[in-house]
């Protein structure tokens, strides 16, 4: 992917709140929201250095049309040729777990590490999953604790309750 020397952010009104969708060029690299835009500058600052932050400009045609469809309550294909999700091996393997969780489902930290081979690594899962760039997409919120409760979701915990319950429904429907 072509370096720019800018990240355009621009915003998406959502049923749970508003959106940020943060791009370098044609690429989505952050999905996240509105009220977590300090978590969007921490973590894109340390992967992406020296950029310029700029408000406007447009996010990935796909990725606005998956959220406009998805909201909408229709599954589709995820977006990923508009995504350049960036960091490390384990969290890229971690994040391509996520994708594999079937909408309307969930799992636990516990069963995801088992997942990737290597049963010990819950806390380091929970951590790549924190720190998931692309929110919604990449469906972080489907991974809940052991037990069954929700838990460690940066959009908030009624927010994920919303996207789980969103999801069962499309599922229920599509049946």
């Amino acid at each position: 992917m072509t370096m720019t020397t800018q990240i355009n952010v621009v915003r998406y009104a959502s049923p749970i709140g508003e959106l940020s969708l943060a791009s370098i060029g044609c690429k989505l690299v952050h999905l996240d929201f509105e009220d977590n835009d300090d978590r969007l500058h921490i973590i894109q600052n340390r992967r992406f250095k020296d950029l310029e932050w700029q408000e406007g400009g447009q996010a990935p045609a796909a990725v606005i049309k998956w959220l406009d469809d998805y909201f909408a309550g229709t599954v589709r294909a995820l977006p990923t040729d508009a995504i350049n999700m960036v960091g490390t091996a384990f969290q890229k393997s971690v994040w391509d777990a996520l994708i594999t969780i079937p909408s309307g489902k969930s799992v636990s930290y516990a069963r995801l590490a088992d997942q990737l081979g290597n049963p010990k690594a819950v806390r380091a899962v929970a951590r790549a999953n924190a720190l998931n760039p692309v929110s919604i997409i990449v469906p972080c919120h489907r991974v809940i604790g052991s037990n069954g409760t929700l838990t460690g979701y940066a959009g908030g915990l009624a927010r994920k309750k919303w996207l789980l319950d969103h999801e069962a429904a499309m599922r229920a429907k599509a049946a």
